[in-house]
């Protein structure tokens, strides 16, 4: 089945290449070249040899940079909807954005290959039998399960209900003792982490796709995006579903047409039902009135066409960097020394979109919006192509080292490999935005896997003093 989706994956791709190429404004070689660069990065992160981190960082700049170029080169004459600065359209400065593109995209290619060299993934999963969490999930599935989506509702409530962290809003509610950043943490992937682990649990005690490992984690997923006013729930799902289905085929497991099919299902619904209600509460939460309830469909249709090809970061922000006049080592300390605040817009909103969103009437004592260049439009401020490679190279490495060490002090789980890679591979899709910030995201990562392994040995610890089998 694999086979035959990639075989019609690429068939599209191929019919849609010639089409945009026969209408690209520049060079036809550049968006050749660059056509051949973002789509090895796709494939490249399905081989045997990739990590979790190859497969989402090719599918997420792949989306953002060649499919929606493509597109729209293809079907609106080269007109984007988000803004691209000072990019004027002529074939030169299409010209200029996709070998600057390549550039960056190029690095993580590279950086994959010789990544491999050092560690790739075992044929088998190392079994969780020797697991302290494994051993406790086993002896009090439900009353695990139970507590679990009873913190979740609790969490998830609050949270929509104080306005503590929602996407696009101001704080509304600060409590005390940093625990905003605990609902952060919580709500984008700490809870998700728990569901990796009944997942990883359930596997390896009925060998097939149950609904303890399906229900739960869904449920999580759509109540804490919903709560973030976020439309990001198939991110989180789709990563574990990704680690849960290359555990299937290592294990050599044949998952039937009727399981494949509620999986599917059940992610639909889940994930339909959550992006219309996140549009029609956003679309309330950014009007001074609320929308009525008979305007909710329209008003969620018209918020989810564009969601699918536009939303994800990639090309606009290279558009933009790279017609702009302003490149240079100055601009690139400047960012670092962005801070987070929610009442300006950003470094990148005033140097290379002029304003886009200070032209639009916007509550600041409410909306906190901003644009985000991404990683290889952000690695491009100084204006030089060497740096971009080296420095996409490093990062790319990094994030492999991140996954590496998730999996030797995660009891070897792929499916929470998975999903701590996801998170990574989006923030460097939709870098850009207080940089300098970023240890908190990767710190919460790293105290997320230590205290998952420190839990696990504990428990460890335990049985072999407590004369129980380990």
């Amino acid at each position: 089945m694999f086979k035959i989706i990639s075989s019609i994956v690429a068939g599209a791709i191929l019919v849609l290449a010639v089409v945009a190429g026969t209408r690209y404004p520049g060079s036809w070689t550049v968006y050749l070249g660059f056509t051949v660069v973002a789509n090895a990065l796709l494939f490249s992160g399905f081989r045997r040899r990739a990590l979790y981190f190859d497969t989402f960082i090719g599918l997420f700049l792949w989306l953002g940079f060649w499919l929606k170029l493509s597109v729209r080169i293809a079907f609106s004459s080269g007109q984007f909807r988000e803004p691209t600065g000072a990019f004027d359209g002529s074939g030169g400065a299409f010209d200029e954005a996709l070998i600057v593109s390549s550039c960056g995209l190029a690095a993580f290619i590279v950086a994959s290959f010789v990544r491999e060299r050092l560690f790739f993934y075992p044929d088998k999963p190392v079994p969780c039998s020797r697991s302290g969490l494994f051993h406790v999930y086993s002896t009090y599935r439900v009353p695990v399960i139970a507590i679990f989506i009873g913190a979740v509702i609790v969490v998830a409530g609050t949270n929509a209900w104080l306005g503590v962290y929602q996407r696009g809003m101001v704080s509304q509610t600060i409590l005390p003792f940093g625990l905003n950043g605990a609902y952060k943490w919580l709500l984008q992937f700490g809870f998700a982490s728990v569901s990796a682990l009944i997942i990883r649990f359930e596997l390896e005690l009925n060998r097939r796709v149950t609904a303890l490992a399906l229900i739960p984690p869904l449920l999580e997923s759509f109540l804490s995006n919903v709560s973030l006013l976020s439309r990001g729930m198939i991110l989180n799902t789709f990563a574990l579903a990704v680690g849960g289905g290359r555990w299937f085929s290592a294990q050599k497991i044949r998952i039937g047409l009727r399981q494949m099919l509620m999986v599917g299902a059940s992610l639909g619904v889940f994930f339909l039902m959550s992006v219309l209600a996140v549009n029609y509460l956003r679309a309330s939460s950014f009007n001074d009135s609320p929308v009525p309830v008979k305007n909710a469909a329209t008003a969620s249709v018209v918020a989810t066409t564009p969601l699918f090809i536009d939303r994800w970061v990639g090309i606009e922000g290279v558009l933009a960097v790279a017609s702009s006049d302003q490149l240079g080592w100055p601009v690139w300390r400047e960012a670092w020394q962005e801070r987070f605040d929610e009442t300006q817009f950003s470094l990148y909103d005033r140097r290379f979109v002029s304003g886009h969103y200070a032209s639009v009437p916007i509550n600041t004592s409410r909306n906190h919006f901003v644009n985000l260049p991404g990683l290889v439009a952000f690695l491009y401020y100084p204006g030089s192509l060497m740096f971009l490679f080296g420095a996409a190279l490093l990062a790319a490495w990094g994030a492999a080292g991140f996954e590496i060490l998730t999996y030797h002090l995660c009891d070897r789980n792929w499916i929470l490999c998975s999903l701590f890679a996801q998170v990574v591979a989006f923030r460097f899709a939709s870098f850009g935005y207080v940089p300098a910030q970023s240890y908190l995201l990767f710190g919460s990562l790293l105290l997320n896997i230590l205290a998952l392994a420190a839990a696990d040995k504990m428990i460890v610890w335990h049985r072999r003093h407590s004369g129980a089998p380990v």
